[in-house]
């Protein structure tokens, strides 16, 4: 929604601004100019992405009109889940996750999270790394296996950023070829009167301008947009890595959680009251003894 927001202040701001002095909105309209700029930049965008990375900037794109962070409410149910995860390990032993970890979708301590379970990649992160510990890993081991893990994730994240920036950086200079075939055709019609001729430059330097605002005003915005909403789901991915090696190293339930706290985002982390009070609930009601 606030992409949306954003795109329509953008164009709202240039076209308003183009109306107050005067300019006559019918020399923008010129969809031939819009054909060589988007037609380009897409042939261009395929060219550069071989294989299944075209669908990879497919979904991108598609990530930056559906905004999809992690707020406050959902860090506090992820510690939630964490501390009744690591008392059952505290407890019982690591093999007693055994159950809830060979069909996570069907148990009752990871459905009691929606908000979680929502969020494939770091549910499969949080469920393979303690897979890892019942089998017998090692603190060190786990350790470099999550580096790996969000190392290759974070990789796989930045190829269609890459390409979407470059598809954006490349926009002027299309901009730029379309406003040059523009004035090939008003060489052609240079015998016509300065009236004509100049609505044919007019209508050339709108490639110009289309390219440059679809950098930076529209393509360049959207793939920072994706950019941010992926390093905010690596803060969250980060969390759950701290607590779950905190615990492996056997820190108590309540310290390893408190390590996945301090990985939040200040404005974004739960204080340590309303995590205290969280799991002073989840005390009461017996829900750490799944």
């Amino acid at each position: 929604m606030s992409s949306i927001l954003g795109l329509v202040i953008v164009i709202g701001a240039v076209l308003g601004g183009f109306a107050m002095a005067g300019g006559p909105f019918a020399v923008l309209f010129q969809p031939s100019e819009l054909v060589v700029i988007g037609g380009a930049a897409l042939g261009a965008l395929i060219i550069s992405a071989p294989g299944k990375v075209l669908g990879r900037v497919k979904h991108a794109l598609s990530a930056g009109f559906k905004i999809d962070v992690p707020g406050k409410t959902d860090y506090l149910d992820l510690l939630k889940l964490l501390y009744q995860i690591f008392a059952v390990m505290r407890r019982d032993g690591v093999l007693a996750l055994e159950g809830h970890l060979s069909e996570p979708g069907s148990s009752a301590l990871f459905k009691s999270y929606p908000s979680v379970t929502r969020r494939h990649h770091a549910m499969m992160f949080l469920v393979d790394g303690l897979k890892q510990l019942v089998d017998g890993c090692t603190p060190e081991e786990l350790a470099m296996l999550l580096d790996v893990d969000m190392e290759t994730h974070h990789d796989e994240e930045q190829q269609p950023i890459g390409l979407l920036r470059g598809t954006s950086d490349a926009l002027p200079g299309l901009g730029i070829v379309a406003a040059v075939l523009g004035i090939i055709i008003t060489m052609g019609h240079l015998d016509a009167g300065p009236e004509e001729i100049g609505h044919h430059v007019g209508a050339a330097l709108v490639g110009t301008f289309l390219g440059i605002l679809l950098c930076y005003g529209v393509l360049g915005p959207i793939a920072t947009s994706v950019e941010m909403q992926v390093m905010a789901n690596s803060k969250y991915i980060q969390c759950i890595k701290d607590g779950v090696l905190a615990s492996a190293r056997g820190a108590a339930p309540a310290i390893a959680v408190e390590f996945s706290r301090r990985t939040v985002f200040s404005d974004e982390r739960p204080t340590f009251q309303e995590l205290d009070a969280a799991i002073q609930a989840l005390k009461s009601g017996g829900a750490a003894a799944t």
